[in-house]
């Protein structure tokens, strides 16, 4: 009786041993520490072919790993970000020079305007004031009027002298500028004469 219950005894501790073994094995627990010596003595259970637990630097490592990919993403993304920034800064430039010229012609064109529309009010002040001036002498007796005329320099007395011959032509009467030609100085006459032949009626 004694010899069998030592074997069942013995029986027992080898099913508990194997059980643990089996267990840490399958990493259902943990008892590489204790079973260590058992291990040694087994030789054909090979330690490295046994699977391993993941461990906390594990999970550290393939967290470590993801967060890496994710901040390369970012890292790409910043990259295209800065680079279509750099498109539409350049763009933006663009079409702030093309508005600054486009806003320099437009100036430029007012001021084109401005100082053509000056020009023809003058001209037209002008002319009004050569007819006013043309009516008076006409209105005077000649000789009067030939001592004015004498005061003016040349281009204004022939700007009178035409513009009395249109008046008296547009109202179909006698123009009085040969007359007053007949009263002039001869040297003034002739010179007047050789301009008003010599430079077309607009000058």
């Amino acid at each position: 009786m004694v010899g069998r219950s030592i074997i069942l005894l013995l029986l027992v501790i080898i099913l508990a041993v194997g059980g643990i073994i089996w267990f840490d094995y399958l990493n259902v627990i943990d008892a590489k520490g204790v079973l260590a010596p058992v291990y040694g003595l087994l030789p054909f259970i090979p330690g490295e072919g046994r699977s391993q637990p993941r461990t906390t630097g594990d999970d550290l490592n393939i967290d470590a790993e993801r967060l890496a990919i994710r901040l390369e993403a970012l890292d790409l993304r910043n990259m295209e970000m800065d680079t279509r920034q750099r498109e539409l800064d350049s763009r933006f430039g663009e079409i702030v020079q093309m508005a600054q010229e486009l806003e320099d012609r437009q100036i430029a064109l007012e001021d084109l305007s401005n100082s053509l529309r000056a020009q023809s009010l003058d001209a037209e002040n002008k002319d009004r004031n050569v007819e006013q001036i043309a009516r008076y002498l006409t209105g005077m007796p000649p000789q009067n009027a030939v001592n004015i005329m004498a005061e003016l320099d040349d281009q204004d007395a022939i700007d009178v002298l035409r513009k009395t011959e249109e008046i008296a032509q547009a109202e179909g009467t006698a123009s009085i500028v040969a007359f007053w030609f007949s009263l002039m100085d001869p040297a003034r006459a002739a010179e007047l004469q050789r301009k008003m032949a010599g430079r077309p009626p607009n000058l």
